[in-house]
């Protein structure tokens, strides 16, 4: 039987055919451009050659991607400013906008300010919207729609289906966009500014990540140009991670977002060392910037003799107060070490014109750059304020006791400072085991020398981790712009999680910075949220609970097991699902079930590597869990995941963290009995 002609769905399809085949136009336009009389140099056409290239990346048409995901229907005679030129008209919501060959768009970007009544508009307050429409996907094939007539009173509201199965679909490979799925608590956090930082407080399964990316495709495309010169920067807590987000960006058309962990800023060493807790929480604490930065000033010096610059017949003498003077001032305008360095040569020089001119001289700034450049004046500057290397100071304070002593004196006490000082001191930077908290302070030893690089707008996700030393490593990169600051306070794993998010925005440096907290839970389902949610009165009493609005409850087993063998039939019936399945376990019991489920025959992945179609399970050390999320997840021995943490709570914290990485079911196997904080 045939398709009448003018069914709904058979138009929708036609609309999304144009569209393709007019995004296809638009790319083909862009590969045809000749630029070789367009450029005055070989510089402009690579830079002209380049920009090309992002263009035609930016709109490539993802087959299994649908290219618009809504549609909005505005009243012909809107009732609000915020409608205002869209009266009557009909916009397709999607990804990335598209025209035709006219100009007319085609589909709208979802970042446009038409297209946020798509995310916002509501039954009681509508927005001057008659329709909003909701197209249903099977790969890239539009298969189904629903509409809700907002502006009709007699229409009762409903809970979109479509949303649902959106949000419930199973997921396989790296994380995907969720533009289809805004809320609108999200997308008031999506759409805020950028001269303002936002900190977002979220639970599991709260959609913070994908809050923190879309922001940034918001911003960029709000502020594409003063971006473009600044800069965009996403910081994970590990490459597992931002594998994991990588395409996300790009399936929004951002391909120019930089993304690093925070090991990646400060790499100035190579890391060869780790810290014990103990060590790692006293180098991470915001008073060692203190101790560094009396270490470094310590060099510097008041000169006790003049210096005397020969120019020809002349001798000009600048006495020993005044370059004091010089110095002292250099000292109280607070500017970095290395800028007040290369400024003194300058004063001095300038001291010695002042002279020149009273005795009737008329020397120009060339005459004042020779007189920098004098043998005397650098010989004065080397010993008055001597160039320091960042690491040669970390390593000096590491590594000498009395020389810590001298700087940390009132500020860490001597138990903190046998913590830091090294058993074994090292020779040379690069003979050094240096370990990750070191490099944190060779990073902020740097930014006293030299100052940082600033850019436009960082997220930093999974934040709760970070100690202040690597806020304040973090908040250098965005000393002149804004930040997105994504974590859970219950999912702190780290010994110097920090305890709430003002203290840590005080450390970034963004001390007014908006915290917005995330309550509704869209991917952990209904039962295994509530289960996790039993740890919180023992790891962050006083935060909100997740409150999950899954309409499928998903599945929850807890299994007592006599093996290993168990835990790997457990993995073979999560298997018979659709979608991926994570076995998460403690970390010292990899080993052993990676040999199991080999021997079982049962094929596997490490975290980060993305799954396939023959290949949907991965075996994950709970201490690379976080972040990641699986369809099914079968959680193995949650004591063991408690013993392997250096205290309780921070082993309770990594307990609930691999507890909520379920997005349809969860089976928790155990052998041994289990953490009494779960009965």
């Amino acid at each position: 039987m045939s398709t009448p002609v003018d069914d709904p769905l058979s138009r929708e399809r036609s609309h999304l055919a144009a569209s393709r085949s007019a995004l296809r136009a638009m790319r083909e336009d862009v590969e045809a451009l000749d630029i070789s009389d367009v450029t005055a140099n070989w510089v402009n056409a690579e830079v002209l050659s380049h920009q090309i290239e992002e263009r035609i990346k930016a709109l490539a048409d993802l087959s299994d991607t649908p290219l618009f995901f809504g549609r909005l229907d505005y009243l012909r005679e809107p009732g609000a400013a915020e409608a205002e030129g869209a009266a009557g008209e009909r916009f397709y919501i999607g990804r990335r906008h598209v025209h035709d060959a006219d100009g007319d768009p085609m589909v709208i970007d979802w970042r446009a300010p038409v297209s946020q009544p798509f995310y916002r508009a509501s039954k009681k307050d509508p927005m001057d919207i008659a329709l909003r429409r909701r197209f249903g996907y099977t790969g890239g094939d539009l298969t189904a729609y629903e509409d809700e007539h907002l502006s009709d009173p007699a229409e009762a509201a409903r809970t979109s289906k479509l949303l649902q199965q959106e949000i419930e679909r199973p997921r396989v490979g790296p994380m995907r966009d969720i533009v289809a799925t805004i809320q609108p608590e999200q997308d008031e956090i999506v759409r805020s500014g950028l001269s303002g930082t936002v900190c977002v407080q979220g639970g599991p399964g709260t959609g913070k990540t994908a809050v923190g990316l879309h922001r940034v495709a918001y911003l960029l495309y709000a502020h594409r140009e003063r971006l473009a010169r600044t800069g965009t920067l996403v910081i994970g807590p590990n490459r597992s991670f931002l594998h994991y987000i990588e395409q996300v960006l790009p399936a929004l058309g951002e391909l120019t977002v930089q993304q690093a962990t925070v090991e990646d800023l400060v790499a100035h060493v190579e890391i060869k060392g780790t810290d014990d807790a103990t060590a790692a929480v006293v180098k991470g604490d915001a008073r060692m910037a203190q101790v560094l930065r009396g270490a470094l000033y310590s060099h510097v010096t008041m000169p006790t003799e003049p210096v005397v610059v020969v120019r020809g017949s002349r001798r000009w003498r600048v006495a020993a107060y005044e370059l004091e003077e010089i110095v002292r001032e250099l000292l109280d305008r607070d500017i970095r070490y290395g800028a007040a360095r290369e400024a003194l040569p300058q004063r001095i020089a300038h001291a010695v014109l002042v002279q020149m001119e009273r005795s009737g001289e008329a020397p120009d700034d060339r005459v004042q750059d020779a007189v920098a450049r004098n043998s005397a004046v650098k010989a004065a500057v080397k010993a008055v304020w001597p160039a320091v290397d960042p690491a040669k100071l970390v390593l000096r304070l590491l590594s000498d006791a009395d020389f810590l002593a001298e700087h940390a004196a009132g500020i860490l006490d001597e138990e903190e400072q046998k913590a830091v000082l090294w058993a074994r001191p090292a020779r040379s930077v690069k003979s050094a085991k240096w370990s990750a908290a070191d490099a944190v302070l060779i990073d902020e030893a740097t930014d006293l020398i030299q100052r940082t690089h600033s850019l436009g707008h960082v997220v930093l996700d999974e934040a709760q981790d970070l100690s202040p030393m690597q806020y304040r490593a973090v908040g250098r990169r965005c000393t002149t712009g804004s930040a997105t600051v994504l974590g859970d306070l219950a999912q702190g794993t780290t010994p110097w999680a920090t305890r709430g998010w003002e203290e840590a925005l005080t450390h970034l440096g963004k001390r007014d910075a908006v915290v917005e907290e995330l309550t509704a839970g869209f991917r952990v389902p209904t039962d295994v949220i509530t289960y996790a949610s039993r740890l919180l009165p023992h790891i962050a009493p006083g935060l909100t609970p997740v409150v999950s609005i899954r309409e499928n409850p998903g599945h929850f087993e807890v299994r007592e097991v006599t093996g290993t063998a168990d835990v790997v039939d457990a993995c073979r019936e999560s298997l018979r699902n659709e979608g991926s399945t994570g076995l998460i376990a403690a970390d010292a019991r990899i080993p052993e079930l990676a040999a199991a489920l080999t021997d079982a025959g049962l094929p596997y992945l490490g975290p980060g590597e993305e799954t396939t179609r023959e290949t949907r399970l991965t075996l994950v050390p709970a201490s690379l869990a976080k972040g990641l999320e699986y369809d099914y997840v079968v959680l193995d021995e949650p004591r063991a995941v408690v013993d392997g943490e250096p205290d309780e709570r921070t082993g309770l914290r990594r307990l609930y963290v691999a507890l909520t990485r379920a997005v349809s079911g969860l089976t928790v196997t155990h052998a041994a009995p289990l953490p009494p904080q779960l009965a």
